[in-house]
Formats: C-alpha cells, sequence, structure tokens
C-alpha cells in the first residue's frame, strides 16, 4: 500500500510541476538561427503509410510478446 501511495504521490508531484517545467519566456536577444533542411526522397517498396503503420505494429507487437515468453 505504501509503494502504490508513494507511486501517486510522486505522479501527482510530477503533473503538477510539468507546466511549470515547460513554461518559458524566449529572451528578446534570442533570434530563431535559420536552419537548412534537405528531403530526401527513397524508392517506397509500393505499401501506403497506414499500411506500413500496420505491419510496423504488428511486428512490434510479435517483438513485445517473445520478450514477455522470455521474461
Amino acid at each position: 500500500m505504501r509503494k502504490y501511495l508513494l507511486f501517486a504521490v510522486v505522479a501527482g508531484v510530477l503533473a503538477f510541476l510539468a507546466p511549470m517545467a515547460t513554461a518559458h519566456t524566449p529572451d528578446e536577444d534570442t533570434v530563431a538561427a535559420p536552419v537548412a533542411v534537405q528531403r530526401v526522397s527513397f524508392p517506397s517498396m509500393g505499401l501506403r503509410d497506414e499500411a506500413t503503420m500496420i505491419v510496423v505494429g504488428t511486428a512490434l507487437i510479435g517483438l513485445a510478446a517473445a520478450v514477455r515468453r522470455a521474461a
């Protein structure tokens, strides 16, 4: 019971402090530097993005199952 209570307290503190950690005001002296981005095209294997996500997701689920059986 203590472990769960400690976990809940730590999670609550982190949830309370998270907005404060991300909120910052940029300085007026800070200027965004220009960035060059190169777009790389590669030949696709003929799969659409949705099909690729399904294949990758299925592979990850299979990997998770194998790791779970091994543990």
